[in-house]
């Protein structure tokens, strides 16, 4: 069985159920409505590019990771595994098709969005009688789309370590809520953990994507975090998928 109808099969997965399909028209949706509202309650000076893509970014942080998850742990709830595994018995393609699929989601995510934000962008601009402000650099729109990846694979490493979509959609929302608390709030009382932080926290090295403009010793500090809270789960939890018995 080729690898792309793989890729196939795990795409048409995403939409298939109706919860699947709800969630991927929401990336639609949440686009919509957040440039609408920039265009009804943004000030004059605020319809520019970048605040209809941050607007738009916001929410699609959430609901990217989410379909991320289910893409792993619909095969557990939905008790679709032993067919899975029984069609393609060496489950790493299977899993290798599960993260190009997640990806390609992800990336045309962005891309719609990028879209959506432009047409917000030209029609804010014509209410307002002021020039469209396209302040988004094509490096810029790289690194969003890097964001929105990473925060789609942790979603997809928490799907692979807790194989339980309630487990899972929980552990994401204790990582991305709770722990930029945690340790921001340890950052700012204890002096030897500020400077530690943006090798720790992946959040924080993420965060820098979208606001900042990456220098060496930050992608060194995204490479350090994400190593560390990203690809080793998710070759511990692929490894006990490989080992681990369906039921």
């Amino acid at each position: 069985m080729p690898t792309t109808r793989l890729v196939g099969v795990e795409l048409r997965k995403m939409f298939d159920t109706r919860a699947g399909f709800w969630l991927m028209a929401s990336v639609g949706i949440v686009s919509v409505l957040a440039t609408a509202a920039v265009i009804i309650w943004a000030p004059d000076e605020a319809i520019t590019q970048n605040t209809f893509s941050t607007a738009i970014g916001m929410p699609l942080s959430v609901v990217l990771p989410i379909i991320a998850i289910l893409s792993v742990t619909g095969e557990y709830s939905q008790r679709t595994g032993l067919t899975t595994y029984t069609l393609v018995p060496w489950r790493g393609r299977v899993m290798a098709a599960k993260v190009v699929a997640t990806l390609i989601v992800g990336v045309a995510a962005m891309f719609v969005a990028l879209a959506v934000g432009a047409l917000g962008n030209v029609v804010g601009s014509a209410i307002t009688g002021l020039d469209a402000v396209w302040d988004i650099t094509l490096s810029q729109f790289g690194n969003i789309v890097l964001a929105n990846v990473l925060g789609m694979l942790m979603g997809f490493m928490l799907g692979v370590l807790f194989r339980s979509s309630a487990g899972a959609i929980v552990g994401y929302f204790v990582y991305s809520l709770v722990l930029p608390v945690a340790f921001g709030t340890l950052a700012a009382f204890q002096e030897w953990f500020r400077d530690l932080q943006p090798w720790v926290d992946v959040n924080f090295a993420v965060t820098r994507l979208f606001d900042q403009t990456m220098t060496a010793e930050y992608w060194q500090q995204l490479g350090v975090s994400t190593l560390v809270w990203l690809w080793i789960p998710l070759a511990i939890g692929l490894r006990a998928i490989l080992r681990a018995e369906v039921k």
